[in-house]
């Protein structure tokens, strides 16, 4: 039954980037940055008709990492100028591959297939029971892809601006990539590892990068988007407005993801309340 989801969610993602490079080219613009506008919210529509006629919003979930790395090489391809850095290129579309991958990846693994939905999307219809298909829409579907685009709005800069000399800021970008990387990777790791052991009714995962911080993966999130910013200014500096994405993300986590998560973890885990008393929420900070 996964192999025939896997089939299902590969069909809708085709059929979505075919019909996002068709209306990138019908778009009554040569700006390749509106032209990668028209076409992700394209795509983004195509998933949702499969979303809606399965009855499972899940199709949108690996679109989060699957949708920047088009985004990006289109970008690559057809920047505003011919002056640009090409090192500082390959730092970018490696980052964004190599973060989308892992991310699909690790979706891919623990994916149930189209029997099952995320917990948040099942609250959302006992929250929207009318209007639950217009909530999916709008909030899982168009405006993640809003903010995923948004903050992608430094490598449009980094990948088109005039060729600036490597520095010190694109070393910053550098590690905070590679850290936001490392973090994602290693706490889903052992998260994995801990779901696959015995363990007892309602334990909690305090070990590793799980002790250093509650929500280790969703740090390693926000400081990806971060990093991409420092690229967009080490290319730019006067760039400020490209931080708005990464600063959008960090909302976005800290105002809806997280306190979503910290409240289904004091329903599930009898120790939460001392949990969250010593460990920190999202910033990693060993225990004294």
């Amino acid at each position: 039954m996964r192999g025939r989801a896997f089939a299902w969610v590969a069909l809708a993602y085709a059929v979505a980037g075919a019909v996002g490079v068709g209306a990138g080219r019908l778009a009554p613009t040569d700006s390749p940055l509106l032209i990668a506008a028209v076409a992700t919210f394209a795509a983004t529509l195509a998933i949702f008709a499969f979303s809606l006629s399965f009855n499972n919003s899940s199709f949108y979930d690996a679109y989060w990492s699957v949708a920047p790395i088009p985004i990006v090489f289109y970008w690559a391809e057809n920047p505003p100028g011919d002056d640009v850095n090409s090192v500082r290129m390959a730092l970018v579309l490696t980052a964004v591959t190599v973060w989308g991958v892992r991310l699909t990846y690790n979706w891919a693994r623990q994916w149930q297939g189209l029997h099952h939905e995320d917990w948040r999307y099942v609250d959302k219809r006992r929250e929207f029971p009318r209007a639950y298909w217009v909530v999916s829409l709008t909030g899982l579907h168009v405006m993640p892809t809003i903010l995923v685009f948004i903050g992608l709005l430094p490598c449009w800069v980094a990948l088109g601006a005039p060729a600036r000399p490597i520095g010190p800021i694109d070393g910053l970008a550098l590690l905070a990539v590679c850290t936001a990387i490392y973090f994602e990777t290693v706490a889903d790791k052992q998260l994995r590892d801990f779901m696959d052991r015995p363990r007892a009714p309602g334990e909690s995962l305090t070990s590793g990068l799980w002790g250093l911080c509650r929500h280790p993966n969703y740090f390693g999130e926000v400081l990806f988007w971060w990093g991409l910013f420092l690229f967009g200014l080490a290319a730019n500096p006067t760039a400020w407005w490209c931080g708005a994405g990464a600063l959008a993300m960090s909302v976005l986590f800290r105002v809806v993801s997280l306190p979503l998560m910290e409240r289904r973890a004091a329903e599930r885990r009898k120790d939460w309340d001392r949990i969250s008393r010593e460990i920190p929420l999202i910033l990693p900070w060993p225990r004294l």
